[in-house]
């Protein structure tokens, strides 16, 4: 059984006990999340279709961890003028677990 969630403006496929990493989320650790944005469901071949969600259908989830992402070295150049710019970045994420998909 999985579902595709919108969390923080992203699609993500989820299935009980996986782990994603997600834009920075509102909570502390070991807080407990509830989605309600579902807009696909797989019940073993049975697939639900939302338009846009479907209501009545929730993902539970708990936070691990927060954290920063790998970083990004952003590079901007311009050739034959002497003109290099380089920045880096790091991404804030949320690492949470999927507890449980409640159809």
């Amino acid at each position: 059984m999985y579902a595709i969630v919108e969390i923080a403006g992203q699609q993500f496929k989820v299935e009980k006990g996986r782990t994603i990493f997600t834009h920075r989320l509102e909570g502390d650790a070991d807080a407990a999340l509830v989605f309600d944005k579902v807009l696909l469901v797989d019940d073993g071949g049975a697939i639900q279709i939302g338009a846009p969600g479907i209501e009545g259908i929730t993902v539970n989830a708990t936070i691990l961890e927060h954290l920063k992402g790998e970083k990004v070295i952003v590079f901007k150049k311009k050739r034959r003028k002497g003109y290099r710019k380089k920045n880096g970045h790091r991404q804030y994420l949320t690492k949470i677990r999927i507890d449980d998909i409640l159809v």
